[in-house]
């Protein structure tokens, strides 16, 4: 299976930030060994595909570092060129796991679920949303037409819900906690707010709900996959009480779900804020072995 990186496009961060930006280089090196994933780079998305999701003045600003010191504070990363490159990759590393997955059944970004990006404003340490330039970009081109939103993020997706809220060929779901950022959550197309607290048991009761409305639509051409670690008990940002095995599990309905209708998918890593750095790659480790595991060649 082909994973995509970008953790050597560094964000320069002041000390003491809150966002553990070392998780994506220790997630990539526990898997550089791994003779059944293969490690890419990916192209940056270029203006004209970050446009199939964003309005041109936001594009404008972000690149030429016209943001207000509102719209830096609402981001949470200070701008820099680095910021701008580092978040071209992290959506050209989305948009090229979908390119994949089209071919070979499922490819991963190993950052990436940049959800909380509206298409005018960056938010919650997301400047552009990787799953709108993606589906934007591939329905463009002529590649897709159905996609699929599949958030499995602590935080609701507010930015992806918002750029497809009048789009009937794109499904939005969210499994979030209820009482988690960002504080407005504008509606998915099937959203699971849950309670602090919310285990193993009840949280995989309602994947499995989604699973199966997912199953009474028509086929979408492409499923992304947000995988977050942040559901885990030990989130410093999430109120969600998962084990590391529950997400596990998790990841095995979604991708079963979509391997049993051959929906392509893929795969972003989302968030993931644990004290402990290892075991927020622990859980994204997982995720990319068990995703290796339904790949196929491409025909």
């Amino acid at each position: 299976m082909i994973a995509f990186h970008s953790d050597q496009f560094e964000l320069p961060l002041p000390e003491g930030h809150r966002f553990p930006m070392a998780k994506y280089e220790r997630l990539r090196r526990r898997l550089a060994a791994n003779r059944a994933i293969e490690l890419r780079v990916p192209e940056p998305a270029t203006d004209s595909q970050l446009l199939t999701a964003h309005e041109p003045d936001y594009l404008a600003r972000v690149k030429e570092g016209r943001l207000t010191r509102e719209e830096v504070r609402r981001i949470g990363f200070p701008w820099s060129p680095q910021m701008v490159e580092r978040s071209r990759r992290s959506v050209g590393a989305t948009l090229s796991a979908a390119r994949v997955a089209l071919q070979q059944g499922v490819a991963v970004n190993l950052a990436g679920g940049t959800h909380h990006a509206m298409a005018g404003r960056g938010q919650g340490y997301c400047v552009f949303n990787d799953a709108g330039v993606t589906i934007g970009t591939l329905r463009e081109e002529g590649l897709i037409s159905r996609a699929v939103v599949w958030d499995c993020d602590v935080h609701h997706g507010n930015g992806t819900a918002a750029i497809f809220a009048a789009d009937e060929e794109t499904f939005t779901i969210s499994l979030h906690g209820a009482k988690d950022f960002p504080a407005k959550k504008p509606p998915s197309d099937l959203d699971f707010p849950l309670p602090p607290g919310t285990g193993d048991r009840d949280y995989l009761a309602s994947l499995r709900i989604a699973a199966a409305a997912l199953a009474d639509r028509p086929r979408p051409d492409l499923l992304i996959y947000l995988a977050g670690a942040d559901p885990l008990a030990s989130d410093a940002l999430g109120s969600l009480s998962l084990s590391k095995g529950g997400l596990l599990q998790r990841d095995r309905i979604v991708l079963e779900t979509a391997a049993e209708r051959r929906i392509p998918v893929a795969i972003a890593m989302a968030g993931g804020y644990s004290p402990r750095i290892d075991d927020i790659v622990d859980v994204h480790e997982a995720t990319v072995k068990l995703a290796a595991t339904f790949a196929h060649p491409a025909t």
